[in-house]
């Protein structure tokens, strides 16, 4: 079991969450997503997968879910 935690930003409001932990919850092998909403900042969202996921996986869908995006380091 894979527990991986991203930095995300664009997201603002409940719905932000809603929808990034919807699609997140879409890719294969991915069994939770949690989201700490910091509204215009760098939001973390914790995902729990049975395998670790690609970041172009991750960030495809969080690209499908709206205008979110990884920080990058």
């Amino acid at each position: 079991m894979a527990l991986t935690t991203y930095l995300v930003t664009g997201m603002t409001c409940d719905h932000c969450v809603h929808a990034v932990a919807e699609e997140l919850a879409r890719l294969a092998d991915v069994t939770g997503v949690s989201v700490d909403l910091v509204a215009g900042g760098e939001s973390k969202v914790t995902v729990t997968s049975n395998v670790p996921l690609a970041t172009e996986a991750v960030a495809a869908a969080l690209d499908e879910a709206g205008d979110y995006r990884l920080v990058t380091a």
